[in-house]
Parts: structure tokens; C-alpha cells; sequence
């Protein structure tokens, strides 16, 4: 699992904790939704699960590695895939079979695993024909399955998704819930953040923060049943900080 113990965050020295005092659990095989309104702290926490970012205080440990130990980091990012919001920050190759296999090529596989995996990620993603491609030449939607493609492509036991489905049409929305869902469902850990209830209706656990902070988590009927009031917090129908 991933261990996130007392985490304190603050990207200057001296200014404001955006993270203050988080303690979560991550588990395997589980899919756990972040839920909140925009700067409240969600991507800078997911950044802190594969060591892109590390705690001002506190401790990130995955699968029994903490974040800050140096010789633990390539082994981390390589366990804890993560898809951007914006693909075009993650894409790097000059044609679709490149970028996918970038990552395995980092690793030093040999080339005939490199081209399996590449094969069986685009397969999985719905990308199959699309190895010679420029990603210039990509829809949106098809951005982001070549981004979550060159993700799997790593072989990682958890996958961080943020906001996944943000600016795409409904057909590719639906495309990627459906992706996340399959992998789940094979055994895949998810950390899903999302703005959309329908999004994470599946979910196991909804955490919901606000303001650097975690305000509540539990079961998606649980949480929803518990914050039936106006929009606050990022999902209609969840509560701001201090109202009763």
C-alpha cells in the first residue's frame, strides 16, 4: 500500500502549508477517488506518490519505500504511474509507438519486450494502428489514451488519474472511465481525481478535501448521503469547511 503519514506541503520556504497534516491510506487493488474544489490540494498530493514531489514534513512510503529515499525513487515512479490532466506534458515521442516506449526503454528492457509491450498497451487502450502516428496529428481523447498507454506501459501496481476526463466529448469520456474501470477490475490500485460524481460512482472511496486538508472519506453512497447541501467543495451537493 501507499502510507501517507503527518504530510505537510509548501512549495516555498516559510509560506502557506498547501497540504497540512494528511494521513491516508492507499491500498491495492482499490480504486480511491480525491474530490474537492480547485486548489485545494488534490494534484499536489497525488505528485507526492511517486516522489515528484517531496513533504516539507511528514512521510510518503510505498510499498514499504519512502519517497525521499533516493535509491528507492526510479523503483517508486515506476510503481505509481500518472496521467496528467493536460496530456501534451507527458507526451514526448515523435510517433505513438516512440512515446509508448519510451518508459520500457528507460528501464533497458530488451527490444522484444519493449515491442510487446508497446503492442499490448496500445491494444488496450484502443490504439492499435496508430504506431506510426505524429501525436501532433491526435485528437484530445486520443492524446489521453496514448498518455494513460505510455503509463501501463510501465508495468506500475497503482495509477494516479487527474481529472482524466476534463475537455473531452462525451464518446472519449466514456472511452476513459471505461479504461479505469477494466484496469481496476484487474487488479490495478487507482487514485481518481475527478469533479464529476457519476465519474467515481464506482469508486471504493471518495476522500474529500478542502484547503489542504482531508475533510471526510467513506464509500461513495456514504459520503454523498453525508453532504447533501449546496456546491462547495468541487461535486454538487458537498459541504464547505465550517458550515454545519
Amino acid at each position: 500500500m501507499i502510507r501517507i503519514e503527518d504530510l505537510v506541503y509548501r512549495y516555498d520556504a516559510g509560506g502557506p502549508d498547501c497540504l497540512q497534516a494528511i494521513r491516508l491510506d492507499i491500498e491495492e487493488r482499490l480504486h480511491t477517488a480525491l474530490i474537492g474544489p480547485n486548489g485545494c490540494g488534490k494534484t499536489t498530493l497525488i505528485k507526492h506518490l511517486n516522489a515528484l514531489l517531496f513533504p516539507s514534513a511528514g512521510t510518503v512510503c510505498v510499498d514499504g519505500m519512502m519517497t525521499t529515499d533516493a535509491a528507492s525513487v526510479r523503483e517508486i515512479r515506476r510503481r505509481v504511474g500518472m496521467v496528467f490532466q493536460n496530456p501534451d506534458s507527458q507526451i514526448i515521442g515523435m510517433t505513438v509507438e516512440e512515446d509508448v516506449a519510451f518508459g520500457p526503454g528507460n528501464l533497458a528492457l530488451p527490444s522484444a519486450e519493449i515491442r510487446r509491450r508497446v503492442e499490448e498497451c496500445l491494444t488496450m487502450v484502443g490504439m492499435a494502428g496508430f504506431e506510426k502516428r505524429a501525436p501532433h496529428t491526435l485528437s484530445g481523447g486520443e492524446k489521453r489514451l496514448l498518455s494513460i498507454a505510455g503509463v501501463l506501459a510501465m508495468n506500475p501496481r497503482y495509477i494516479a488519474f487527474d481529472e482524466p476526463t476534463a475537455y473531452l466529448d462525451p464518446e472519449g469520456k466514456q472511452r476513459v472511465l471505461e479504461i479505469i474501470r477494466r484496469l481496476n477490475r484487474e487488479g490495478m490500485a487507482i487514485i481518481h481525481i475527478a469533479h464529476d460524481r457519476r465519474d467515481i460512482a464506482e469508486a471504493d472511496r471518495v476522500v474529500v478535501m478542502d484547503r489542504g486538508r482531508i475533510l471526510l472519506t467513506g464509500a461513495p453512497a456514504e459520503v454523498f448521503e453525508k453532504t447533501d447541501r449546496p456546491p462547495a467543495v468541487g461535486l454538487d451537493g458537498l459541504p464547505q469547511e465550517g458550515r454545519s
